[in-house]
């Protein structure tokens, strides 16, 4: 396995977003180049074209070494396998297909990788996030049990996710595996999951309960801040929104964390009002099916930012079980848990950690592409 803390190879990356692009580099997992963020210009192929490639030629110069490799996120589902970009809906340039890889790795000499952001953000907080924070939480608990298995969630502009087993990033056959965006959810059934739980759903939930345009609504951000107030109309307004889309991403939250047996991580941009949103998809999660009664997850859920919470999480369950015909016993945790927390290190540094490690992963031959 690669040892990505001491490993001296630099990676170049970048963190693509629909809005703006993220430049950077990455060495022993460490950023070693100031990030450089510009405008996506995602309606303009050229425009877009010419700011990743001066954005990769900053990296390059401020590097001062040759790269091993370029590794980087794309939002939404492409041919990453080939380096083909094709059609997202935040970055329309792309429509048809653009072959962005390929036309790298020509001009800077490197390879060249390219991932789904909410699958490297999952990745990232594997290696060095969430997951090892959580372990190291219970080594020094003394507890035996360790988790393996992560579920990476981002909320932003759009819903994405990752999904590591047993440590490996898992990509599915076509490449494009946990792409959440596209799930239904039992309350809004008739779209997708994401204009539920993203930042133009926060926006329209607000509008439509203070019944004001959408073109008026405020920024997700000033929303958290009404429902920080103290009453009125506002604070109403802001904490219903947030109520909805909790609601929903506890419910969507329920059916991936069952398929994958995992805990969780949030990450993006509205991770920042997880005050207004994780207790109704807390509720959610932890709830009963109406006519039957049975649990809407089987593992018990914790909320791992809660010291309370994590401290029960941390202890467990042991006992003690008898082997039949035997005077021997046996000890086992019989707490069947899972937890879901926010990122410790930042969406951004865990894709670009991601982004590293799958390109050392593919360099050194342990992934088959």
């Amino acid at each position: 396995m690669v040892d990505y803390l001491n490993d001296r190879r630099a990676v170049m990356t970048l963190d693509a977003g629909g809005t703006k692009f993220s430049f950077s580099a990455v060495k022993g997992c460490a950023q070693v180049v100031e990030p450089l963020t510009v405008p996506s210009n995602g309606h303009d192929l050229d425009l877009c074209l010419k700011g990743i490639v001066d954005g990769f030629r900053y990296v390059e110069r401020s590097l001062g070494e040759r790269p091993a490799a370029i590794s980087f996120a794309f939002p939404g589902p492409s041919y990453y396998r080939d380096g083909v970009i094709g059609d997202l809906s935040n970055l329309p340039a792309f429509r048809g297909g653009v072959a962005l890889g390929p036309m790298l790795r020509d001009m800077f000499g490197v390879p060249v990788y390219i991932n789904n952001d909410g699958d490297l953000y999952a990745y990232g907080e594997a290696i060095s996030g969430f997951l090892p924070w959580l372990n190291g939480c219970l080594e020094a608990a003394v507890s035996p049990r360790r988790f393996r298995n992560l579920l990476g969630i981002t909320l932003g502009t759009g819903f994405g996710a990752g999904i590591v087993c047993d440590g490996k990033l898992y990509m599915g056959d076509n490449g494009i595996a946990a792409e959440v965006w596209t799930m239904n959810n039992r309350y809004f059934p008739d779209t997708n999951i994401e204009e539920i739980v993203s930042i133009r759903a926060v926006r329209r939930f607000y509008a439509e309960i203070m019944g004001i345009d959408l073109s008026e609504a405020p920024t997700p951000k000033d929303i958290y801040g009404y429902g920080l107030e103290q009453g009125g109309p506002r604070r109403d307004a802001a904490l219903e929104a947030y109520r909805i889309m909790g609601r929903s991403l506890g419910d969507v939250l329920s059916d991936l964390m069952t398929a994958t047996d995992s805990v969780a991580v949030i990450g993006g941009g509205v991770a920042g009002a997880r005050a207004l949103f994780m207790p109704a998809a807390l509720e959610e999660m932890r709830s009963r099916f109406a006519s039957s009664g049975v649990a809407r997850l089987w593992q018990r859920v914790y909320d791992l930012d809660n010291e309370a919470e994590l401290n029960e999480f941390l202890k467990g369950d042991v006992r003690e079980a008898k082997v039949p015909f035997s005077d021997k016993t046996v000890l086992y945790d019989a707490a069947l848990r899972l937890g879901v927390g926010f990122s410790r290190i930042g969406t951004s540094r865990a894709i670009s950690i991601g982004a590293y490690a799958f390109a050392l992963d593919s360099l050194d031959g342990h992934r088959s592409e």
